[in-house]
């Protein structure tokens, strides 16, 4: 009996210390932070507890948390937004994460504050999509996926939607309009 609470004793210390190491803001393939893509939405109030949690699309009689979900520090700087797979079930996982805080960083120290020549020196990219106002750059072997705004692309790249827009045609200070993480649904 004694080595059983021993051995429980010293499975929660190393336990907690485990989790003292990570990184609340570290971005990895299925994961950000202390978020990933196992967690499901009405999960969102106790892992966030210390912030403040803005319900977007929320219905006003629902119990627990669904929907889209803003997330800010406490001192109102946003951090996240989240969206689930299934708008109005609580229990769908969450299947895009918009990135707004320069501090959640991929372990290549990509963050919403870099740019594409931070891209284009630690990635490959996958694929680049074009739409009528930006294009979505999608790295290889990465969740995190990025929108540059076409007003930072030369003039002739900004006005025809059918020229497909290539890697050395973006300039190296374009910034991210968004800084987004994508995860496949499973079966949700």
């Amino acid at each position: 009996m004694k080595k059983i609470l021993f051995i429980s004793a010293v499975s929660a210390i190393l336990f907690v210390q485990c989790g003292k190491d990570s990184d609340p803001f570290l971005i990895k393939n299925g994961s950000i932070g202390n978020l990933n893509k196992e967690i499901k939405i009405k999960q969102i109030d106790s892992i966030f507890a210390k912030d403040s949690i803005v319900k977007i699309n929320s219905s006003p009689n629902a119990l627990e948390t669904q929907g889209e979900v803003e997330i800010y520090e406490k001192g109102g700087k946003q951090l996240l937004l989240l969206s689930p797979n299934i708008e109005n079930d609580p229990n769908s996982t969450i299947s895009n994460i918009q990135v707004f805080d320069a501090r959640y960083k991929t372990e290549k120290g990509l963050n919403s504050g870099s740019t594409f020549k931070d891209v284009k020196a630690n990635y490959t990219i996958d694929n680049i999509e074009t739409t009528i106002n930006a294009v979505v750059i999608f790295l290889k072997d990465t969740d995190v996926y990025l929108t540059i705004d076409k007003k930072s692309l030369p003039e002739e790249l900004r006005y025809n939607l059918d020229l497909k827009v290539e890697a050395n045609q973006i300039p190296d200070d374009a910034p991210f309009k968004y800084f987004m993480i994508g995860w496949d649904s499973n079966g949700d």
